[in-house]
């Protein structure tokens, strides 16, 4: 285990906070919830047929019986009149259990959120931005993994921040300087370090032309423009971004290169083919896709995730609710 997940379930267990579980179907989220209930993480809930879900010291409840479902929907009905939801459409729309438990985080039920075992981030992630929108001041809701990789010459100890990696398919040069700025911050609050964001192209500093380098160096002046007390560099490629004599070589001038810790990458493909790849053949720890952006904490899976990954998603989310007091 990698000394990051260390740190997260220390601070998970120092200020315990309650987690919803919504896929109480799935046996990996089953193991998962009594690991983190063995290890005091969290208080657990699971979302589910209580007669098929044995996790002792949980709290299991079922959407379709439980008494909270007629407050839900009253409230759900409130929140989504304008949109002309009815009371019995609000009814019928909490008996799903990932509403259900964006519910629980809305009403004050529970701090967090963890899906996407066996649901896709869009059915995550849209009751999250119906019920409880996005956080004061954000632009775009974007995902992000932390990669615990075993080449501690990158990036903190090892540990770096890729984004976007599972959500926004062909961002903007808009939308990218979102997402680094954004990244930045979410790594503060996990990291010692400083964020030191490389804005990932085929090209170096314009070395090649074409639309994605044009549109990975347009984001990266706006984001110097938003944030110019970041350090931020782009356009790089990644050997430039992460390997010190390469920096040297290829952007001397730069401050990011061959230092980042963030690595943002130009769209939804690369970002997704690229964190599989150092899961895969690197052997790296990867945790997410975790979503910054949202007013309260709601964390995606990956559908090919493990019971030790839910594990690590849960006590990065009961730490991001940490913060959100």
């Amino acid at each position: 285990m990698s000394e990051f997940l260390d740190r997260m379930k220390a601070a998970a267990k120092a200020d315990k906070k309650t987690i919803v579980l919504v896929e109480g179907e799935d046996e990996r989220v089953r193991e998962a919830a009594r690991d983190i209930v063995s290890e005091g993480l969290a208080n657990i809930v699971v979302l589910g047929n209580p007669d098929e879900i044995d996790v002792e010291g949980a709290t299991i409840i079922d959407p379709a019986t439980s008494d909270l479902r007629e407050p839900y929907a009253e409230k759900l009905a409130e929140l989504r009149a304008s949109k002309g939801m009815t009371l019995e459409q609000a009814r019928e729309q909490v008996a799903d259990a990932t509403y259900f438990g964006t519910m629980m985080v809305k009403m004050g039920d529970a701090d967090g959120l963890v899906s996407g075992a066996c649901h896709s981030t869009a059915n995550t992630l849209r009751p999250a931005l119906q019920i409880l929108k996005t956080a004061p001041g954000t632009k775009l809701v974007s995902s992000f993994f932390i990669m615990c990789t075993q080449t501690p010459q990158y990036g903190e100890a090892g540990t770096l921040l890729f984004a976007d990696c599972g959500l926004n398919i062909a961002p903007t040069t808009e939308e990218l300087s979102e997402i680094a700025i954004a990244s930045a911050a979410t790594w503060k609050s996990f990291m010692s370090d400083e964020p030191r964001v490389a804005m990932l192209s085929y090209s170096t500093m314009g070395s090649a032309g074409g639309d994605v380098a044009e549109k990975v160096q347009e984001a990266t002046r706006l984001a110097k423009e938003k944030a110019p007390e970041l350090a931020l560099d782009g356009d790089l490629q990644l050997d430039a971004a992460l390997v010190e004599s390469v920096g040297k070589l290829k952007a001397p001038e730069s401050k990011v290169a061959g230092s980042a810790n963030i690595l943002v990458f130009p769209n939804l493909e690369a970002g997704n083919i690229g964190y599989k790849l150092v899961q895969r053949f690197g052997g790296a720890e990867a945790y997410g896709p975790l979503l910054q952006g949202i007013a309260k904490p709601v964390n995606d899976l990956s559908r090919g995730c493990s019971a030790d990954d839910i594990v690590g998603v849960v006590a990065i989310t009961a730490v991001q609710a940490q913060m959100a007091e």
